[in-house]
């Protein structure tokens, strides 16, 4: 994978970056949906595909990105689909962090050291080329405003921004409402996208369980070992073992 075509997690990050106070915005879920997009650009390069609500790896070959050869190997060494929502569950801390290093190191940010409170050392990054970051969120601006169906890729972007909270922070206020109801519409347009986006909310929301399907009629379906009230399994108290085996030994006396 050359460095002509920027990942998405490179420009989900850069999305986030605000130009004046050099912090990105959400943090606590930027984390998640960097994992996200690892998933989704891994999926691009042929590297892996949905199987469900699961990610299979179809293609363990390296795609010359250390940072996503990372997620893939760990992916690679799970030896079975994984499900979504529990990879990007997983311990993502410093995810975020290495990213910014790793557009530093691209020249696509610089740092600025500084300090909060007069004490506290911070680190603050800028983008060194304002037009990219201009050109990604056109994109974006563009699905919008024309309605026309985007790419995957920004589809797939517009669907990470929206799971992770940034269309209050690129549309914010009352006059931004009907721009982030349409940010989050355009997550029907990549499967994949749509995929991850849901399992970043799922994560957000304590969700462990897998979505369930739509079921004729507009019902949803429980998902398969719940009960029809589509409550969890293993949310469940378990019976004891002694009830259960007197309920065994009732049945076989009758």
């Amino acid at each position: 994978m050359g460095r002509s075509r920027r990942t998405l997690p490179e420009e989900l990050l850069l999305l986030a970056l605000d130009p004046t106070t050099g912090t990105t915005a959400q943090p606590q879920s930027l984390d998640l949906g960097l994992a996200g997009a690892q998933l989704v650009e891994l999926a691009l390069a042929g590297r892996i595909a949905p199987d469900g609500d699961r990610i299979a790896v179809v293609m363990p070959r390296p795609t010359g990105d250390p940072t996503l050869d990372s997620a893939l190997e760990l992916l690679r060494r799970r030896g079975s689909p994984v499900r979504a929502v529990h990879w990007i569950g997983g311990p993502r801390l410093g995810l975020r962090q290495t990213y910014l290093s790793h557009l530093e190191r691209c020249g696509m940010v610089h740092a600025v050291a500084g300090q909060m409170c007069g004490v506290l050392p911070t680190t603050r990054y800028q983008a060194t080329d304002t037009a990219i970051s201009r050109e990604i969120r056109g994109r974006l601006d563009s699905a919008i405003r024309t309605g026309v169906p985007p790419d995957p890729r920004t589809a797939a972007l517009a669907a990470l921004a929206h799971a992770v909270g940034l269309g209050k922070h690129l549309y914010p206020g009352n006059e931004g409402r009907s721009s982030r109801s349409r940010l989050r519409d355009l997550i029907r347009h990549d499967p994949m996208g749509g995929l991850v986006a849901h399992a970043v909310m799922d994560v957000q929301n304590g969700v462990a369980q897998p979505r369930r399907a739509q079921a004729p009629g507009g019902r949803q379906s429980p998902v398969r070992g719940t009960e029809s009230a589509g409550v969890p399994l293993q949310a469940m108290p378990p019976q004891p073992m002694q009830s259960r085996r007197g309920s065994m030994a009732r049945a076989v006396a009758h």
